[in-house]
């Protein structure tokens, strides 16, 4: 009898202790620290990051290091508890560059495999809170390009202007990919440039990021770097998925808690036969788009060949999901969803801004056709 392979393992779509342990200190924080007024308040200030939050979020729980192996000074978990701080940030909407660095960049540096030299020694700068990293790549960058794109030659210094690059105003290290190359650049070396630009989603600061003979240490060579890039955008599609799903159940349960306290002719108007219908509908969306978060970060965990699979159907459904129950939360919420007070406006921009992050739902279609051979129309 022949030993079940990676392919035939069932996807384990529920939570264990050990993760609901995770979710229930990471809310804590979350409630003390980042509050609806405290995110408002930030998005309208100059200083968007709340490095106390940070701190407490990478150091005090240890979520920076989740994807870290334990030799580099990570915690050597897994996607699976990645994924359930996405949901929770998703909730909160909390400026917390925890999918820019801790998934991706970190997932970027752990594909080279290296085991001593720069590319660990920043791992566990990572995995310890002391240093944040950020993929210089535009935050639309497709989650299953064929190649990293060149990004100017190397010779005299780093050249490249790339954007809109989310969370590069919070990072310490930048890795660009380049022509020969994936580098590890200072975000404060001569040469490089950091300009903030207006975004849409105030919770997530975009930048575009100028290197003009920038110096920088070199990780890997052209053809390990663009295969990490490549991972480290998979898996960041793949938790993305995650974050969309949180930020629909706040909407979800936000919306269902108003509606039961707004009266309207003597009745509560979530007792109307045409909002429980939409709230029913939106229910349904929820429930399924937590089955394929779920089933992304179980296969990333997993290193399933079905990984591309899974991650696409992921993102092509949670992005539309999100951006729906966003707009419900405004809609149902009445003149006070309309409102800069209220915070639903900052879920539906993220919710908004997260439907074009790595690859956009019809990208991920694509895909999803691709792997499974079904012609287009």
């Amino acid at each position: 009898m022949t030993a079940p392979t990676a392919a035939d393992r069932t996807p384990d779509l529920l939570y264990s202790q050990d993760e609901e342990d995770l979710r229930a200190a990471v809310r804590s924080l979350l409630a003390d620290r980042a509050d609806a007024p405290s995110v408002i308040a930030r998005t309208e200030s100059d200083t968007p990051y709340d490095q106390e939050l940070w701190q407490a979020l990478a150091t005090g729980i240890g979520a920076a290091g989740l994807l870290v192996p334990e030799h580099l000074g990570g915690q050597g978990a897994t996607h699976r508890e990645a994924a359930v701080v996405l949901e929770e940030l998703g909730r909160s909407v909390a400026p917390a560059p925890f999918l820019t660095s801790s998934v991706v960049a970190t997932e970027t540096l752990l594909a080279l495999d290296a085991q001593d030299g720069p590319a660990a020694a920043l791992l566990a700068e990572l995995a310890g809170g002391r240093k944040v990293a950020v993929l210089a790549v535009p935050f639309a960058a497709s989650a299953a390009p064929a190649g990293a794109p060149d990004r100017g030659p190397a010779s005299g210094g780093l050249h490249a202007v790339t954007g809109p690059v989310a969370d590069a105003a919070a990072a310490d290290v930048l890795l660009v990919p380049a022509a020969d190359g994936l580098y590890a650049v200072a975000a404060d070396a001569p040469g490089v440039r950091v300009e903030p630009l207006v975004a849409l989603d105030l919770t997530r600061p975009l930048a575009t990021v100028t290197l003009d003979g920038a110096a920088g240490t070199r990780l890997a060579d052209a053809g390990t770097g663009a295969r990490a890039v490549d991972r480290g955008l998979l898996a960041g599609a793949g938790l993305l998925a995650s974050e969309q799903l949180g930020l629909a159940e706040w909407c979800l349960t936000e919306t269902v808690r108003h509606t039961r306290e707004r009266h309207q002719f003597n009745r509560p108007i979530g007792s109307f036969q045409a909002l429980k219908h939409r709230m029913a509908q939106l229910w349904l969306e929820v429930v399924s788009a937590r089955a394929a978060a779920r089933n992304a970060a179980d296969a990333l965990a997993a290193d399933s060949p079905d990984t591309p699979l899974a991650v696409a159907v992921a993102q092509a459904y949670c992005s539309r999901v999100a951006v729906h129950a966003a707009e419900e939360c405004v809609q149902l919420h009445g003149g006070i969803g309309m409102t800069w007070e209220h915070p639903a406006h900052l879920y539906l921009k993220r919710a908004k801004a997260d439907a074009t992050a790595y690859g956009t739902a019809g990208r991920h279609q694509d895909t999803v056709a691709a792997l499974m051979e079904l012609p287009a129309p």
